[in-house]
């Protein structure tokens, strides 16, 4: 009878997982993938204000990468409005506004 209860015998084989733990255990691989956000050298922010101000002055299209720990966003508009106290910028996207963060801003094109 013992030997349905070890090496791979009667218990060993039923592997069931209480929902709770299941969430936790995806819980802690997602935060295995957190990202820290890159620090930029005065040359990129330098790309990236200038963007921002063309595209603001022109009314051209500017496409953003904005940083999220796990995965970046691709965001493109024209910027309508820039918030120097709120740190943000109002980006006119095809039907709505937007707020942007400013130090979310990894990467800013014309």
């Amino acid at each position: 009878m013992a030997g349905k209860l070890f090496e791979n015998g009667l218990f060993e084989s039923s592997r069931i997982i209480l929902p709770e733990h299941r969430e936790k255990l995806l819980e802690h691989k997602r935060e295995q993938q957190r990202r820290e956000k890159p620090i930029l050298d005065e040359q990129a922010i330098e790309e990236i204000v200038r963007a921002l101000a063309v595209s603001y002055a022109e009314k051209m299209t500017v496409d953003l990468i904005l940083f999220d720990p796990f995965k970046d966003e691709s965001v493109s508009g024209v910027v309508i409005g820039i918030n120097r106290t709120q740190n943000k910028v109002n980006l006119l996207l095809e039907e709505d506004e937007r707020a942007i963060e400013i130090t979310k801003i990894i990467s800013a094109n014309v």
